[in-house]
Parts: C-alpha cells; structure tokens; sequence
C-alpha cells in the first residue's frame, strides 16, 4: 500500500521489520491477507512486542514504570498526538479500522500482570490471564475486517486462549528459565508432580499424564473455535485456519517428543508451514482440520 506521509511509511516500515525479527508458530503480518491489513497487523504486533520485552526483563525495578509510559502513549495516540513510530503506524491503523482501545489496553494488563505473577493456581486463573494476553490480539483482528459480531468474539476468543495455551505448553523450559510456571499449580497437586520435579525437568508417567492433560484441555478450545474461519471475510479465511491448523500440529509434536518439552522444543518448521498452507487452502470441515496424520497426532 502506498502512504502519502513518508513518516507513516517509515513507520510501518519500522513495524513490518519488528514482526519478522520475531519467531513465531504462527504466521505474523501474513502475505495471506491485504497489505494495508498486513501493516495494520505488523503495527499491532509491535505495540505488543515493546510491552512483552520490557515485561521479560531482568529484575522488577522500572518495568511498570515502562509499561505504564507506553500506556500514556496509546492514550495520546488515540487522542491524535504521536511521535514514537510505533503509534504513527498504530495510529494510522487504529483511525482507518476504527480499533478499539480496550483490547489495546487489555494486552497492557496482561504484561503488567508478567512483571509481578508468576504463578497461576489453577486453570481459571490462566484463563483470566489468557483474556487479556491472547484474546485482544484476535478481537483486533477481526475488527481489522469490519466483524464486530459477539458471536464471531467468543469464538475468536477460543482459538486464541487455545494458542496462547499451546505456546505455554511447548515453553515450559524457557518460561523456567525466567522463573514463569503457566501450569497450574492445582494440577501439579493433582498429577503429584512438584516444583522440584519441575525445575529439574524430569519427564515421567506423572509428567506425561499431566501435560496430556493439558493438551486435551487446549484441543478443546480448539474445537470450540474451529468454526471461525468459515465465518470470516473470505480474505481471512486462509489465515485462520492455516493459524488453527499451526496450533493443532504444534500439539501434536509435543506427543511425538514423548511429551520432553524439556530438552526439544516442538515448533514448525518451514515446510511444516508449506504443508500446512495447501491443507489451508481447504475448509477446515472438508478433512482439513479434525487430523494431521504427519504433523497433528502423536505416533
């Protein structure tokens, strides 16, 4: 798309650079959609990008004081006063799709929520963190395509959650490393598995049952959000089932390493990703989504 500001380009420009220096299981910005919706999207993302860095940074000292600055400039960025390039291009996106704030600063929550909660005790409060983590970013989205349907909410909503979860899950080593434990600490208790047992990444029945257990939970909501593809704007469609498919195969992998999350990270590869885009291609009620022999299910 072409910007008659050469600021607002730089700025996008800027953005687009952010989201492709990041990994990700799912894709970011994707070539699957418009342009001006793909720079929309790299802006989103580098919004939330800032904010999640400065809430993984060493120590506590200043990190709200970060985050709460970034908020004042989404504030000023919606009351049309910008100069970070991030809200040039974020402002630009929010004026030309009509973004709502509150995802924007439900996403913020979630990151002061990381500085100073490391532990959940039980599934509803991950759910709770979820809501604000993982949930805005697939309200914006679809609010980038004109849905605003509650319907359409709720079942963005699921897929969402489900892949934060899947993330989690297939992070449990790197999020030890920064003293983070998303499992929750009831089903610890409940699968007889400690903190100790934990740090020390031993993979046994009572490690394998509890993150059967969790995956089971995650297919779930998986399912319950499976119908959003078909419910989108056509030029959506592919996006989210190819992202629908990337969260399904990653929980498949994690069965195929025998569920040691501790020693392999499961992740996607590229052509796990080509794989993936021609199953996309299809309706997710056509074959496309209930299995993945190859990379969906563990042998």
């Amino acid at each position: 798309m072409y910007y008659s500001d050469p600021r607002i380009r730089d700025a996008y420009a800027e953005c687009r650079r952010l989201a492709r220096r990041h990994y990700e299981n799912f894709p970011v910005a994707s070539h699957l959609v418009p342009r001006d919706k793909r720079d929309a999207l790299a802006a989103i993302y580098a919004f939330a990008r800032y904010a999640d860095d400065v809430a993984d940074e060493p120590g506590v000292e200043g990190r709200l004081e970060k985050i709460a600055a970034w908020r004042e400039m989404l504030r000023e960025c919606y009351s049309g006063k910008v100069h970070h390039p991030v809200f040039l291009a974020l402002r630009d996106s929010v004026r030309r799709f009509i973004l709502s704030f509150e995802n924007f600063e439900n996403l913020l929550r979630a990151f002061e929520s990381d500085v100073g909660v490391n532990r959940h005790r039980d599934f509803s409060s991950l759910l709770a963190y979820c809501a604000c983590s993982a949930n805005p970013v697939g309200r914006l989205v679809l609010e980038l395509f004109g849905h605003r349907d509650p319907e359409l909410s709720a079942l963005s909503d699921c897929l969402c959650t489900a892949l934060q979860l899947t993330n989690f899950w297939q992070d449990v080593a790197r999020d030890l490393e920064r003293d983070r434990i998303y499992l929750p600490l009831e089903d610890l208790q409940r699968f007889h598995y400690t903190l100790d047992d934990l740090r020390a990444g031993r993979v046994d029945d009572r490690w394998r049952e509890l993150l059967k257990f969790e995956i089971m939970r995650t297919r779930q909501l998986f399912e319950r959000g499976k119908a959003l593809p078909e419910r989108v704007a056509p030029q959506l469609r592919v996006q989210l089932r190819l992202t629908w498919l990337g969260g399904m195969s990653v929980l498949g992998k994690i069965g195929r390493v025998g569920y040691d999350v501790f020693r392999r990270r499961p992740s996607l590869s590229k052509l796990d990703f080509v794989r993936l885009y021609f199953r996309a291609r299809y309706s997710l009620r056509e074959g496309g989504g209930d299995h993945a022999p190859t990379l969906a299910d563990p042998p």
